[in-house]
């Protein structure tokens, strides 16, 4: 096996070679690309244009839905592009650079829905404090602390992934996910390794606890309130962020907490999961579930509220 060298592109297989299945992919991928990229959008400009929903939980969604733009425009593009042409050559700079993006964008995506779980367990557990718990600074706070920590993650694996000498150029997979580069590997990767267990347990298996924590209070307080209506109130206000979590952190828990050696082509189909279907489903839950984005929306395309579902 030759070494890999900075000037030596790496080439991007994909998930299949087959002409028909090359089709097939790419017209499934950009519909889920311009699903994704418009519903954000849409969610995003009717947080900002609504004074309604100037309220901390709408500012971290506002946040979440960018974060998805830039997450699926970060993999996508070049991604529909390798489906339609042969060339799948992409620079070791660029590999890097994307690889970069895709895990940092993946740990602050993880750690906004931590924050998004914590406003929840606010608003229910001491609503009463709510307004001065969750207080302007402390919600840009928290959002700070989530995109430096992101950043800090990103750098520290992208770093070390340079002192990695690649044992094969070719990527079977559709972007450079770093199980598959370091099961690629002919050095020894053994701090990698370490790095990404020790890492991917701080930044997955505690804030996954910290969400447990406020979920199960969550529903301890709902519980304990005496009218029906309520108790629906109560648990409707979380089901969104409910329906989210699992398929997210289920997902990347498939991808991250497992030895990179032991990384197969069926783990692909989890990333896929949390990298382009989660991002996708985030605008079609967080609008269809919540009443006040549902008329934010309505009154951003037709200047009228959106009727409740029923």
């Amino acid at each position: 096996m030759g070494q890999c060298t900075t000037t030596e592109p790496h080439l991007l297989l994909g998930i299949s070679e087959s002409t028909e299945d090359q089709w097939v992919l790419f017209w499934t991928f950009l519909s889920m690309c311009l699903i994704t990229v418009v519903g954000n959008v849409l969610m995003t400009l009717a947080t900002g244009t609504n004074f309604l929903l100037y309220t901390p939980m709408y500012f971290f969604l506002a946040n979440l839905s960018f974060t998805d733009i830039f997450f699926i425009t970060n993999t996508m593009p070049k991604m529909l592009v390798k489906f339609q042409s042969q060339k799948k050559a992409i620079s070791y700079a660029g590999c890097l650079t994307q690889l970069y993006f895709l895990v940092s964008l993946v740990t602050l995506d993880k750690l906004i829905l931590v924050t998004m779980a914590y406003d929840c367990y606010v608003a229910l557990c001491p609503p009463l404090h709510y307004t001065t718990a969750m207080s302007h600074g402390l919600c840009i706070l928290l959002l700070t602390l989530c995109w430096s920590l992101s950043i800090l993650y990103g750098l520290i694996h992208t770093l070390l992934m340079t002192r990695v000498t690649c044992g094969s150029r070719k990527i079977p997979y559709i972007f450079p996910e770093m199980n598959v580069l370091l099961r690629l590997a002919c050095s020894n990767t053994q701090i990698n390794h370490t790095a990404l267990m020790a890492t991917g347990c701080c930044v997955f298996l505690t804030p996954l606890g910290f969400m447990t924590m406020s979920y199960a209070w969550m529903v301890r307080a709902a519980l304990r309130i005496p009218s029906a209506p309520g108790k629906d109130k109560a648990f409707s206000n979380c089901a969104s962020h409910l329906a989210v979590v699992p398929l997210f952190c289920g997902t990347l828990g498939m991808v991250y907490l497992q030895p990179p050696h032991t990384y197969s082509m069926k783990d692909s189909v989890a990333t896929v999961m949390y990298a382009v279907v989660t991002p996708m489903m985030n605008s079609f839950i967080y609008s269809l579930r919540k009443k006040d984005m549902r008329g934010a929306l309505g009154k951003l395309f037709l200047g009228k509220t959106f009727p409740r579902f029923t």
